[in-house]
C-alpha cells in the first residue's frame, strides 16, 4: 500500500460526501486507501460512509464511541495503517484529482522529506490562500503562511516550517521514529508540534503548490473565536513552546515569548475569550510534566540554529503579513 487517507469525522454530515468523493476520485495509480476515524457523531456521517463503501472498496471506518479529537484520532488511523505514507485529511476540505500524486511525487524525491503540505485555498474564496504552511515566530504563535493572500503569491515549491494537518503526507518511517501526533493537545497545534520535531531530527518539511485542496476552515469546531478554540490555543500554544525548545533555547526566547502574549490576551480580550485563554495557559502548567520533550542530542545543534533562525526571520513574514492585510493587499 503506497498512501492512507486519514481524516477523522464528529457531525460532518454537511461537507462529508463530497470531501470522501474528492479522495475516491483520486488520479493516482497506485494502490491507496481511506480511513475515516468516526469520532461519535450523532448526525448521518456514517449514512453517508456506508454509502461510499459501495463505491471504493478500500475505505475503512473506526468508530469512537466518543470524540477523542483530532489527534488521538488520526493516530487510530495511523496504527491502523500499513502504508508507506501516511495523509492526513479535513472531514471539511476536498483534494483536486492530482493532489495525492503531488504529495507522493516531492515524498518519492527525497527519503530526508519527513512532510509535504497541500496548497490550502479557501472554498468560498478561490483566489485566496487558507494555508501554504505554518511557522512559529519568536514570540510564540502559530501562524498560518498566506491566509487571506493571493494564491498567486504560492507558486514555488521550497521547505517550510511545518505543514498543515488538514492536508498533508507524512512519511510512516520517521513517524515511527519521532513520534506520532502529540495527544495531549486534543486538537490544534498538534501538526506544527510534529513538523518542529521532524525539523529537530534534522527531516525536511516541503510546500508543495501543485497539491490543491478547497478548505471550509472550521466547519467542525466552529468561527474562529469560542470557547473551545480559546483554551486550546492557550493550552497548547505554551506546550509547543515548551516541549520543543531545550531549556537555553527557551531561556534566551522569553523575552519575546512575553511580549508576544500581550496582543494575543488583548485580542482574546477584544472577542470576550480572555479567561478561556488564561484557563488553557494555566492547564499547560499543570499538564508540562506529562509531555515528552524530544531528547536533546549535541549532534542536532545545527537543526536547533536552523530552527532559531527561521524563528527570527519569521517575525518579519508576520509583519510583512500583517501590514499586507492592514492594507487590504492580496
Amino acid at each position: 500500500m503506497k498512501a492512507s487517507i486519514i481524516f477523522p469525522n464528529l457531525n460532518g454530515e454537511k461537507w462529508l460526501k463530497d470531501c470522501i468523493d474528492s479522495c475516491i476520485n483520486q488520479d493516482f495509480d497506485q494502490e491507496y486507501e481511506i480511513i475515516v476515524i468516526e469520532n461519535a457523531s450523532t448526525d448521518s456521517s456514517m449514512d453517508i460512509i456506508r454509502e461510499c463503501q459501495t463505491r471504493f472498496e478500500n475505505l475503512r471506518v473506526i468508530v469512537n464511541e466518543e470524540n477523542l479529537g483530532f489527534a488521538p484520532a488520526v493516530n487510530q488511523g495511523i496504527r491502523a495503517s500499513e502504508a508507506e505514507y501516511v495523509v492526513m485529511f479535513n472531514n471539511d476540505a476536498f483534494a483536486e484529482p492530482d493532489w495525492l500524486r503531488e504529495l507522493v511525487r516531492v515524498a518519492d524525491s527525497d527519503p530526508h522529506i519527513f512532510s509535504v503540505g497541500s496548497h490550502m485555498i479557501q472554498h468560498f474564496n478561490r483566489e485566496l490562500t487558507d494555508d501554504a504552511g505554518d511557522y512559529v515566530p519568536l514570540f510564540g504563535w502559530t501562524c498560518k503562511r498566506g491566509d487571506g493572500l493571493s494564491v498567486e503569491r504560492y507558486t514555488k515549491q521550497e521547505r517550510i516550517f511545518s505543514a498543515c494537518g488538514g492536508a498533508a503526507l507524512y512519511r510512516r518511517s520517521i513517524l515511527d521514529e519521532i513520534g506520532y501526533f502529540e495527544e495531549a493537545f486534543f486538537a490544534y497545534g498538534e501538526d506544527v508540534d510534529l513538523g518542529w520535531r521532524g525539523n529537530i531530527h534534522g527531516y525536511k518539511n516541503i510546500f508543495n503548490p501543485k497539491a490543491r485542496v478547497y478548505h471550509i476552515c472550521s466547519a467542525t469546531t466552529g468561527g474562529r473565536y469560542n470557547a473551545f478554540k480559546a483554551i486550546k490555543s492557550g493550552q497548547n500554544t505554551a506546550l509547543l513552546l515548551w516541549k520543543n525548545q531545550p531549556l537555553l533555547q527557551l531561556i534566551l526566547n522569553m523575552p519575546f515569548i512575553l511580549i508576544g502574549f500581550l496582543p494575543k490576551y488583548l485580542m482574546f480580550r477584544h472577542n470576550g475569550f480572555d479567561k478561556e485563554l488564561m484557563e488553557g495557559t494555566k492547564n499547560a502548567f499543570r499538564m508540562r510534566k506529562d509531555i515528552d520533550k524530544p531528547k536533546f542530542r549535541f549532534k542536532n545543534i545545527p537543526n536547533y540554529l536552523w530552527i532559531e533562525w527561521k524563528m527570527f526571520l519569521t517575525c518579519f513574514t508576520y509583519v510583512d503579513y500583517r501590514v499586507k492585510r492592514f492594507l487590504k493587499i492580496k
